[in-house]
């Protein structure tokens, strides 16, 4: 039998399949530069831009990005109000260009939380780029991972109820088929920026096995070297799924 080439023996591990990211450090971006916290979104939403040029770049096909969660409906309103009109914005001028990159867009949330309008603005870029296949962008809005882990069980007893589903038939791919990530493989990394050492609430079910990377740099400055380096320290770590080491 031949033996592996050096080529093969010293190249790297494979990226990850799915990269999680929590975006955190807007605010305190905008203040640590003496400007409005709305600088502060509107410069993260350019970082998402350069996030979406690295994953494509190091063959990721899953990009998750907690973009707006359930508690930040309680930020003031003017805050809000920005926040939506940027989600506006992109939705209208970046889809395009999205779209000829062919990257997918799906969001995940409560959608009727959100105004009529931006919901439609969803739907439609969720119809043009449903075929794309180079990287799934999913945007997670108006999104609590107990909320969602809660619908699932609730839309499970529904089944029972009306007779589609056994209860003995329930396991752990049942629930996973009700989730807003049914049709996607849960994330191999998440990433969380700003120093902060916590998942807050997303993607509870998801990140059971996740691989956690926590960094220091605020979301507004993360670049497309902050994203190498998480996914270098991934690729570094032996993933065990509950098992021994070898």
């Amino acid at each position: 039998m031949e033996s592996a080439s050096p080529q093969k023996k010293n190249s790297p591990p494979p990226p990850p399949i799915h990269v999680a990211i929590i975006m955190d450090g807007n605010g305190r971006w905008a203040k640590g530069n003496g400007l409005p916290r709305t600088v502060g979104h509107q410069r993260g939403a350019d970082a998402v831009k350069e996030a979406v040029k690295s994953a494509i770049s190091m063959g990721i096909g899953y990009l998750t990005l907690f973009g707006f969660s359930s508690e930040n409906w309680k930020r003031p309103a003017n805050e809000i109000k920005y926040l939506m009109g940027l989600l506006r914005f992109y939705l209208k001028k970046e889809i395009d260009e999205l779209n000829n990159e062919g990257v997918r867009l799906m969001v995940i949330g409560e959608r009727d939380r959100l105004d009529k309008d931006i919901v439609s603005l969803i739907e439609n870029a969720e119809r043009l780029t449903a075929a794309n296949k180079r990287l799934t962008l999913t945007i997670a809005l108006s999104y609590g991972g107990r909320a969602e882990i809660t619908a699932a069980v609730r839309n499970i007893a529904e089944d029972v109820l009306t007779g589609r589903l056994k209860v003995e038939d329930i396991d752990e791919s049942e629930v996973a088929g009700h989730l807003f990530t049914a049709d996607m493989p849960d994330p191999d990394l998440l990433i969380r920026t700003s120093g902060e050492e916590r998942i807050s609430n997303f993607l509870l079910w998801q990140v059971a096995y996740s691989e956690l990377v926590f960094i220091d740099t605020l979301w507004p400055e993360f670049c497309g070297k902050d994203f190498e380096n998480a996914v270098t320290e991934y690729q570094g770590r032996e993933r065990r799924y509950g098992a021994t080491g070898g």
